[in-house]
């Protein structure tokens, strides 16, 4: 518990104290946000970018401070190392590597000075790379391979795991990718959804005889951190944005999101904590479908946000609704979480 308060404590106040340093640099470099023509954000135009990068460095430091033990009852006063765990590794890994072909799809907009990024092909590349080293890992360190919900289902998938890893890992930093196009929407959502996390992780730790998971607690510790990353991030990011996560901040949350939960064995309880996320996909993928088969869009503007934008909705209004919505999903999913543990023999 001490561990999990420590690494949120440090990632908060690093990216609150942080933010702004980062805010000053990128503006004396002009590193600036470049915005979509068909939507009225030119109070956006020019603001930083790129501010992924304070909250990647905020769950490192608060990881690292979290595994630092400067007493003991045994010891006394004596600095050691806890003791890192594989599981958190492993989310360490998809939290870098998603963040880092962010990093270069935000690059490749302030380089060439408009909202286009990496090409398709190259992303995809380095998503099914981090998916592959993901996947090895996790099939080495024993993870279990079969689809669950809030435990497995019993359905074993063998090899197709990393192209399960895969979808999940890409379709969660879009998804979070998708959702960050208002001031604070996606820092905001992302804080409830790690919250959710920080409970299932270490409601696990808490009952190993139930769950049958190792590493649960590194688990929760690094939920925390992303969490109180996230909210720190809020402070400045919240309307009207003094700094955007960009492609940085939003691909490195939705690996992360989806990391956790395939190393907590609640894949698709995902679906559930993360229905904001579901909505804004659903949306974007409607919009695809009904322009190229019939020529008509269902949408004004897809991702669904922008829909209410253009029909007069005010962002904070947008905003707020959606953390709404994203906050029952939360809850939802915590629900049918403790519902399955009460159900199926966790008390008594």
């Amino acid at each position: 518990m001490i561990a999990m308060l420590t690494s949120a404590a440090v990632a908060f106040f690093t990216t609150l104290l942080l933010t702004p340093v980062a805010i000053r640099y990128f503006r004396r470099r002009e590193i600036g946000q470049y915005i979509q023509e068909e939507v009225e954000h030119d109070h956006k135009h020019g603001v930083p970018t790129m501010g992924g990068v304070v909250i990647i460095f905020a769950v490192l430091l608060a990881f690292l401070v979290a595994h630092m033990r400067l007493w003991s009852a045994d010891t006394g006063w004596h600095f050691t190392w806890r003791e890192f765990q594989i599981p958190g590794l492993l989310v360490l890994v998809a939290f870098l590597g998603m963040g880092g072909i962010g990093f270069l799809d935000d690059l490749s907009k302030v380089s060439k000075e408009r909202n286009l990024g990496l090409r398709k092909r190259w992303k995809f590349l380095g998503q099914v790379t981090i998916a592959g080293v993901f996947a090895w890992g996790a099939i080495n360190y024993g993870v279990s391979t079969e689809i669950s919900f809030t435990r497995g289902l019993g359905f074993d998938l063998g090899w197709l795991y990393a192209v399960w890893v895969l979808l999940l890992l890409t379709g969660a930093a879009n998804a979070v990718n998708f959702t960050d196009g208002l001031d604070g929407l996606a820092a905001g959502s992302g804080t409830l959804v790690f919250g959710a996390f920080v409970v299932v992780a270490f409601w696990q730790y808490r009952h190993p005889e139930f769950y049958g998971i190792v590493g649960n607690l590194e688990m929760a510790i690094l939920a925390a951190a992303m969490m109180a990353a996230a909210a720190g991030f809020l402070w400045w990011n919240t309307a009207p944005a003094k700094i955007m996560m960009g492609d940085t901040g939003s691909q490195a949350l939705g690996g992360a999101m989806a990391a956790l939960a395939l190393l907590t064995n609640t894949h698709l309880l995902l679906v559930v904590l993360g229905g904001l996320y579901v909505m804004e996909t659903v949306s974007v993928i409607l919009q695809i479908i009904s322009f190229r088969g019939w020529g008509k869009r269902i949408f004004l503007m897809a991702p669904i946000h922008h829909h209410f934008e253009i029909k007069g909705w005010p962002e904070g209004t947008i905003v707020v609704r959606f953390w709404i919505i994203a906050g029952l999903s939360v809850a939802l999913g915590l629900g049918l979480f403790y519902g399955d543990f009460i159900t199926y023999g966790g008390v008594g």
